[in-house]
């Protein structure tokens, strides 16, 4: 970690991870999903640095206000990129489910288990995790990241 904590590194860290996923999803999901229009892949490229952002903003709370439980980054960031992941899932699950059944189709051959849009939600855990991950160590976290 840094000697000197910060919240706008941490935030600009977690916006810069979250844009090079979304870039990844921009330039490979036509790979997966036939129908994928500009629109969709910059919705991706956009949605995954916000995601990016507010789990770097979320970074100043090390307990959790109400309950005054420890909420370290390895719980705080996987819960927030799944949670964001779940409702845009919620939001657009008919969408999401002819999308996962096309992939699986594409991958396995078949329809599978694969085929549930809540695969989106884990996604969303796994990248919020390595987002959390380099926010933290690279940019501090707590109330010493406000104070400076």
């Amino acid at each position: 970690m840094l000697t000197k904590p910060s919240l706008m590194l941490r935030i600009a860290i977690g916006k810069g991870v979250g844009f090079a996923i979304g870039l990844i999803g921009l330039i490979f999901l036509p790979y997966f999903v036939a129908e994928a229009d500009w629109m969709l892949r910059f919705a991706v490229l956009f949605w995954y640095t916000t995601v990016g952002a507010v789990i770097g903003v979320f970074g100043v709370f090390t307990r959790h206000p109400v309950l005054h439980l420890p909420m370290p980054w390895w719980f705080r960031a996987p819960m927030i990129g799944a949670w964001m992941n779940f409702v845009l899932t919620l939001f657009i699950y008919d969408q999401f489910a002819a999308w996962m059944a096309e992939i699986s189709t594409i991958t396995f051959g078949s329809a599978t288990l694969i085929t549930s849009p809540f695969w989106f939600v884990l996604e969303g855990a796994l990248i919020g995790l390595l987002i959390g991950y380099l926010a933290t160590r690279f940019g501090g976290e707590g109330k010493e990241t406000v104070d400076r």
